[in-house]
């Protein structure tokens, strides 16, 4: 998640997209050479959207998928890509659309303003922070840990058999691009970047760390329903202000606040018809978004049936979204 913290088919294959997500989870392999037969494809009224491997884009592309098929009728695809991949295959007109974009700022330079391949969708309406939490049962033990120039203190009580003798701070996916490496050093911690593998194998440990009551560290984000299971709080890292993360290797400072955005390719953007418009006008609020991620993640319900059930309760905001000439409802 270079979150400096992204599928559509009919019904079917959706249900396979899901499979492999659950499978693979953040760490998933780059798919971008799997071009989907339905990208870009000229006269035909299909689209592909590339899925990130966190539940909070699947809830995007979840709600979409639903929208553009039973409303406005279109055969819709989806492909796992992870972040950098996916402007690549945005840009070559092998995804049609990228739907929650979290900052990649020389993509954005390379693709959008130089190549003009690549066209902003506007924003997600949704707002992203990564940041470093603890438990909150564990902040209100020991208070002074949500202060990073504590952490030292309190490394040996983070330490587990993966971090090397140091505090373990628990990552996802190596995929992800953060600056926790630089950190660690950067603000001399004795801390250990340890990595679980993907989103999901992060919660599970995460959801064991607190079902024990046991003190952990680890690098979160939201909006992510996760906090409405397992409570968290924020360590305060040294103030973000522009330009402190220029250098990846000199980074000493927290993450910015994002206004997570949308991407389209640049073809498709004028082309696309209704689902560019609907995907345009696609913006709705974290809450939305975490109660769609809910329903996947923890009620194990399927994307297409967390996205039907939202869909059927908030009909004044997504028909704001709908092309008007194309809107069946």
């Amino acid at each position: 998640m270079a979150r400096t913290r992204t599928r559509i088919r009919t019904a079917g294959a959706l249900a396979s997209a899901t499979a492999l997500l659950a499978v693979t989870g953040c760490g998933a392999a780059d798919m971008t050479k799997q071009a989907s037969p339905y990208a870009n494809a000229q006269g035909s009224k299909t689209v592909t959207l590339s899925v990130q491997s966190w539940v909070g884009a699947q809830a995007n592309v979840a709600v979409a998928t639903y929208l553009l098929e039973h409303e406005l009728g279109y055969r819709v695809d989806t492909v796992q890509v992870d972040e950098v991949p996916a402007w690549d295959a945005l840009s070559q007109g092998r995804v049609d659309a990228i739907l929650e974009d979290w900052g990649h700022p020389e993509q954005e330079q390379r693709y959008v303003k130089d190549k003009k391949t690549i066209t902003p969708g506007g924003g997600l309406g949704v707002t992203g922070h990564i940041g470093w939490f603890v438990p909150t049962y564990y902040a209100k033990q020991h208070p002074d840990v949500t202060d990073w120039r504590n952490l030292n203190k309190y490394a040996d009580q983070f330490r587990t058999p993966e971090s090397g003798g140091k505090g373990q701070l628990m990552d996802g996916s190596p995929s992800y691009v953060t600056n926790d490496k630089a950190l660690v050093s950067n603000l001399k911690l004795d801390y250990q970047v340890v990595f679980a593998g993907s989103e999901a194998a992060q919660i599970t440990q995460m959801k064991q760390f607190a079902k024990e009551k046991k003190p952990f560290l680890t690098y979160w984000y939201t909006p992510q329903w996760l906090f409405q299971r397992v409570p968290m709080t924020e360590v305060e890292l040294p103030e973000y202000k522009e330009g402190c993360d220029a250098d990846p290797k000199k980074v000493a400072c927290a993450y910015p606040h994002t206004p997570l955005q949308k991407y389209l390719n640049a073809d498709f953007a004028k082309k696309g018809g209704g689902a560019a418009t609907l995907l345009k006008n696609f913006h709705w609020t974290t809450e939305a978004q975490n109660e769609v991620a809910l329903m996947i993640a923890e009620q194990k319900l399927s994307p297409e049936k967390a996205a039907e059930k939202w869909v059927k309760a908030n009909g004044p905001t997504w028909k704001k979204w709908l092309p008007k000439q194309e809107g069946a409802s």
